[in-house]
């Protein structure tokens, strides 16, 4: 996976995911007497020798690369078949790779039937939701230009599903502050989420899961926008005339806000109350029984008391906008949900499986730990290697490890310390982390019905790198059993002692604990007043220091956090505990562990196999 320390033109074997688009820097150099019978070979031209090699059944390519070449180039693709007796496998090739770029473009094209019936779809589905009215352009005003996207939806077996077409206006155009103003678009954390499951556990409520259809055509627009007619479709004795947007389209800046604003509106005006902690989550709490719903984008998740409840809130969403209804909800932005007879388990099994076929690592060793805790790393002096390839598994461990891997916090949170310039130190403890999910792929978040109090566990470690004078913290929250919330950071300021570090960790694990506190207040016929949580730490001076009143001067630099914690401690927001340190499951967040610590702590958290 690695390229080889004495050859760095050697190749790094990926699967092949997207056969559409190729990151330009990853294009190598391929002489002539490297290509082999029945080749594909993308890149400039048959002369610019800028190609990555893919095999005859398009299911592996090696990107060859020079590391000292970090030369750009064209994203232009070219396809060139060697033997011109497989042109079926070429018409195939092209039919997934390559997609129209203008309208013209796609009517006149071999699949000109199929890019028709896709835009006249996008078209229909625009002119019904009122989206624009035509008018005379005024003095002084320019209209914007539009875009058309086309994209083909496959099937598992590499077949052709679905054709679609988006029209997309050329939003990078506006300007600040007369054509938009905010551009935000608030999303649900994934932390609300996680909560919402495990009450639904705690109380064996049912899940549901709706999808919004063009969510962001449903924004109402405040500001005057102009946009020329779409080719193909200008209305008759009109051709002057241009669309007025009423309503929003993809591409404009205030797309997203506008949408938020609306579904805001809509929620509000049925009776919904906003969680104050989180504004997409919202509920509704009747003496027939109460619904919580939670919104990312467009993607919802509905939690009911009953069937009723849920049918209700599903009929409302309907009448207001074009929705889309999953039925019992089973998979949440990549996460998905397994119903138990104890309660549920979030699983992101899938995930690791393409993770480790992306890169190669399906069929390589084995590791009980995440990291090697005998090898030390420190930043790279020299020269980088695969820093693009290093910096997007990191993406990918990152997404991972922040929705249902705890276990990982620590060994991506330092990993990702070196993206700027990896070396191969670094590299072989990338593999690691790989080897490890290998052997912990069914691993999954247990929700149950029990405990229903949340917990959490604060630690630190003394300083790991001896180049860096900075410690690391860590804190996990869990609620019936199963780990909610959790972070493992760099301190951002020195520590002197052992109890100034643990001081600082619980300083943020407060923080941490104040939100979800205030966040359970809002749901629904949750016990009120609601208890103090429980903070587990294994430092007794650091205790000690939370709840003394005496003033020492020495410790003056991390006075505020002492403040802070004491406030959090005289209001009821929390009380501190004292845990052994083979008992405290945060471990594994703050250092590297032996393969019984990690097993212990994993149990802790409920991270286990489905089937254990």
């Amino acid at each position: 996976m690695v390229p080889r320390q004495n050859d760095k033109s050697r190749a790094i074997k990926t699967e092949l995911t997207n056969k559409r688009i190729y990151d330009q820097r990853q294009h190598g150099k391929v002489q002539y007497d490297q290509y082999e019978k029945l080749n594909i070979c993308m890149g400039l031209t048959s002369e610019a020798n800028y190609y990555t090699k893919i095999s005859s059944l398009m299911k592996r390519h090696e990107k060859v690369f020079d590391t000292e070449n970090t030369e750009l180039h064209s994203s232009r693709i070219s396809a060139v078949l060697f033997d011109q007796k497989h042109a079926n496998l070429q018409r195939s090739f092209r039919q997934c790779c390559f997609f129209p770029t203008s309208y013209r473009e796609a009517v006149t094209s071999s699949e000109g039937p199929q890019w028709k019936e896709a835009i006249k779809s996008e078209i229909d589905s625009i002119l019904q939701n009122h989206t624009w009215e035509l008018v005379d352009l005024p003095p002084g005003c320019k209209p914007l230009g539009y875009k058309w996207i086309f994209k083909k939806k496959m099937k598992a077996d590499g077949t052709i599903d679905k054709y679609k077409a988006r029209l997309v206006i050329k939003g990078f155009r506006q300007r600040e502050g007369l054509d938009y103003f905010d551009t935000y678009l608030p999303v649900t954390r994934i932390t609300s989420i996680r909560m919402i499951l495990a009450i639904a556990a705690l109380r064996n409520l049912e899940v549901h899961q709706m999808d919004v259809k063009t969510a962001f055509l449903n924004g109402d627009l405040e500001e005057e926008i102009y946009m020329n007619q779409p080719e193909g479709f200008i209305a008759p004795g009109q051709e002057n005339k241009v669309c007025r947007l009423v309503k929003s389209l993809y591409g404009l800046k205030q797309a997203p806000k506008q949408w938020h604003q609306k579904f805001d509106h809509a929620m509000l005006e049925s009776g919904f109350k906003i969680n104050e902690c989180d504004k997409c989550v919202y509920v509704k709490d009747t003496s027939s029984g109460y619904v919580i719903l939670c919104l990312y984008v467009d993607d919802m998740l509905i939690v009911g008391s009953n069937d009723k409840m849920i049918k209700s809130t599903k009929d409302m969403l309907k009448s207001k906008f074009d929705m889309k209804d999953m039925g019992l909800a089973d998979v949440i932005l990549g996460i998905k949900i397994i119903r138990t007879q104890n309660g549920l388990v979030l699983s992101q099994a899938h995930y690791v499986d393409k993770i480790l076929n992306t890169h190669n690592a399906g069929d390589s060793g084995l590791a009980r730990t995440p990291i090697d805790t005998s090898k030390h790393l420190s930043k790279n002096r020299g020269a980088g290697v695969a820093q693009l390839e290093y910096s997007r598994i990191i993406g990918m461990l990152m997404y991972l490890m922040t929705s249902t891997r705890p276990d990982l916090a620590y060994a991506v949170s330092r990993l990702s310390r070196y993206t700027s310039n990896p070396s191969y130190a670094h590299w072989g403890a990338m593999i690691r982390v790989l080897h490890y999910l290998r052997y912990s792929r069914d691993y999954g978040l247990h929700y149950e019905r029990y405990p229903a109090a949340i917990k959490g566990y604060s630690d630190a470690n003394w300083i790991s790198d001896i180049k860096d004078s900075r410690s690391t913290s860590g804190y996990i929250f869990t609620l019936c059993g199963g780990a909610i919330s959790w972070k493992s950071s760099k301190q951002t300021v020195i520590a002197k002692s052992t109890m100034e570090l643990e001081f600082i960790a619980l300083d943020k694990c407060g923080q941490e604990a104040e939100w979800l506190r205030q966040f359970i207040e809002d749901i629904p016929r949750w016990p009120k007043p609601v208890m103090a949580i429980s903070i587990h730490c294994d430092s007794q001076s650091a205790i000690g220091r939370a709840h003394s009143i005496m003033y020492n001067g020495k410790s003056r630099h991390i006075h505020r956090r002492n403040n802070s914690i004491r406030q959090l401690l005289s209001t009821g927001v929390m009380s501190i505990d004292y845990v052994k340190s083979k008992d405290n499951i945060t471990d594994p967040l703050t250092k590297g562990l032996s393969r019984e610590l990690v097993s212990k702590s994993s149990k802790g958290m409920r991270l286990k196999p489905l089937k254990e």
